[in-house]
C-alpha cells in the first residue's frame, strides 16, 4: 500500500532529537495531570471514598487494557510496508476495546461492589478514547511527525486536568467528572487529531473478519508476554506482603512511585526509534542497527545513572517532602529502585525490539523466563532483604528476561538480509512470510 505524499509536502519530516523532545514533553506533561487528577480528586472532596473508587477503577481498567491496547502500538508504527493501513488498526482497536470492555465489565461484576460498575464503565470509556488516539499518533510516527503527538498529550492532559477540576469542584460527582474528562479527550480527537492524521493519508473504519483473525492471531503470544512482564514486581510484592505485612508494602510502594520517572523516561528515549530500527533491519543496514542499538542502550544507562545520583542527593528530602517525616528511615530502598527500574527498562525495549522486527517468539520466551524467574527469585529475595528484597527480584527476572532476548535479537541480526535486498519475509516471524494471509 503506497504512501501518500500530500503529508510529506505539508508536514516535512522531524529529526530524530526533536521528535523524541516533543515526545518526551507531552508525554511528561500528560502523566503529571493524571498524577494531578488523584491528587485532586482528595484535595476536591470531603472524605476519602472518592478517592478509592477512582483507585478501584484505574485498577480494574487497567488490567484489561493490556487486551483492549494489544500490543497493536507497537506493531504499527513497526509496519513499515504498510501491510495494514491506518483504517484496519482503527477496526480491529474498535473490536479489541469491545471485547475488553465486556470483560472488563463481567470481571467488575464478579468481584467489585455494583456502586463502582458505573464508575468502571465510564472510566474504561475514557481510556478507550485515549487507545484510539493512540493509533492516530501511530500514523504521525510512522510520518516522523511526533511534535503532533507532544501536542495532542499536552491537550489531553490539560483538557482532562481543567474539565475534572471545574466539574468535580462544582458537584463533588466522580463519575460526572470522569464524563467530562472523557468529552474534553473526544474534542482532542475530532479538533486535532484527526484533522493531522489526515493530513498524511485518508481513512476510515474498516476491517475483515479475515484480517481481524489474523491480526489477532499475529499479536497473541505478544499480549500473553506483555501480561507476564506486567505481573513481575506484583509477584514479589504479594510475598513482600505475606510474609511482613501491608504497612512494608504500602511503605515500600511508596518509596517506589518516584522510579516511574526512570522507567518512562527511557521508553521516551527508545520510543521514537520504533520505526526506524525495522528501516534498518528490512534494507540490510546492520551497521547502521547496530550504532542506534548502541546508543539506545548508553541512553538507558544514562538515564538510570542519572536518576541514582539524582535520587541519592535529593531522595530524602523529595520522599519528605512527598509523605512526611514518617518515610525518611526508608529512603535507602530508593537507589535499589532505580536499578530494577533500569533493568525493566531494558526488559522493555528488547522486548519491543523484537516485535519491530517481527521476532514474536523471542519477545514471549523471554517475558516468560522472566516471570519465571522472580516466582522463587521473591522468595529468596524478600527473605534475605526484606523490602529491598522486591527491588532485587524484579531487576534479577527483568535481566534474565532482557538476557534471553537478547540471544534471539543477536540470532536475527545474523540472519539480516543483505543491504538493498528486499528479502521478503524477513522481518515476518519465524514460520515465514504470513502477510499475505492477512485479508488485504
Amino acid at each position: 500500500m503506497s504512501v501518500p505524499q500530500v503529508g510529506a509536502v505539508r508536514y516535512p519530516p522531524l529529526s530524530t532529537r526533536e521528535n523524541m523532545l516533543w515526545n518526551s514533553a507531552g508525554s511528561i506533561i500528560y502523566l503529571a495531570c493524571q498524577w494531578f487528577v488523584t491528587v485532586l480528586v482528595v484535595r476536591l472532596s470531603s472524605g476519602y471514598g472518592a478517592a478509592g473508587l477512582l483507585s478501584l477503577a484505574m485498577s480494574v481498567v487497567g488490567t484489561f487494557g493490556t487486551f483492549a491496547n494489544y500490543k497493536m502500538g507497537t506493531y504499527q508504527v513497526s509496519d513499515i510496508k504498510r501491510e495494514n493501513g491506518t483504517e484496519e488498526y482503527l477496526g480491529f482497536r474498535l473490536i479489541t476495546l469491545t471485547g475488553a470492555f465486556v470483560a472488563c465489565i463481567a470481571y467488575a461484576l464478579a468481584t467489585c461492589p455494583l456502586d463502582a460498575l458505573l464508575t468502571i464503565a465510564l472510566y474504561f470509556i475514557f481510556k478507550g478514547v485515549g487507545l484510539v488516539i493512540d493509533i492516530l499518533h501511530g500514523v504521525d510516527q510512522l510520518n516522523r511527525r511526533m511534535d503532533f503527538i507532544g501536542k495532542s498529550f499536552i491537550l489531553q492532559g490539560l483538557s482532562m486536568l481543567v474539565a475534572f477540576t471545574a466539574v468535580f469542584w462544582l458537584t463533588e460527582s466522580l463519575n460526572g467528572a470522569i464524563v467530562a474528562m472523557t468529552v474534553a479527550v473526544l474534542g482532542v480527537l475530532v479538533l486535532f487529531d484527526i484533522p493531522h492524521a489526515r493530513a498524511f493519508e485518508p481513512f476510515g473504519v474498516r476491517i475483515t473478519a479475515k484480517k481481524t483473525a489474523y491480526l489477532l492471531r499475529r499479536s497473541l503470544s505478544a499480549v500473553v508476554a506483555a501480561v507476564a512482564g506486567s505481573a513481575i514486581f506484583t509477584v514479589p510484592k504479594q510475598y513482600l506482603l505475606a510474609v511482613l505485612g501491608d504497612a512494608s508494602l504500602g511503605i515500600y510502594s511508596s518509596v517506589a512511585a518516584p522510579a516511574l520517572i526512570v522507567q518512562m523516561g527511557a521508553t521516551y528515549l527508545y520510543v521514537p526509534l520504533l520505526d526506524i530500527f525495522p528501516r534498518h533491519y528490512l534494507e540490510g543496514r546492520k551497521d547502521e542497527f547496530l550504532k542506534l542499538l548502541g546508543r539506545t542502550v548508553v541512553g538507558i544507562i544514562v538515564v538510570g545513572a542519572i536518576c541514582f545520583v539524582a535520587l541519592g542527593v535529593v531522595g530524602e528530602w523529595a520522599l519528605c517532602l512527598l509523605f512526611g517525616d514518617s518515610i525518611v528511615p526508608y529512603a535507602y530502598l530508593l537507589q535499589p529502585v532505580v536499578v530494577a527500574s533500569v533493568a525493566t527498562a531494558f526488559l522493555w525495549f528488547f522486548g519491543d525490539l523484537l516485535i519491530t522486527i517481527r521476532c514474536f517468539r523471542g519477545n514471549f520466551i523471554g517475558n516468560l523466563v522472566a516471570f519465571a524467574a522472580v516466582l522463587p527469585l521473591s522468595v529468596v529475595c524478600v527473605n534475605f532483604w526484606g523490602m529491598n528484597g522486591v527491588s532485587f527480584a524484579g531487576a534479577a527476572a527483568c535481566l534474565f528476561g532482557a538476557a534471553v532476548m537478547a540471544v534471539f535479537l543477536a540470532k536475527r541480526l545474523g540472519e539480516m538480509p543483505e543491504q538493498g535486498s528486499e528479502a521478503e519475509g524477513a522481518a515476518d516471524g519465524e514460520t515465514g512470510k504470513e502477510s499475505d494471509d492477512g485479508g488485504k
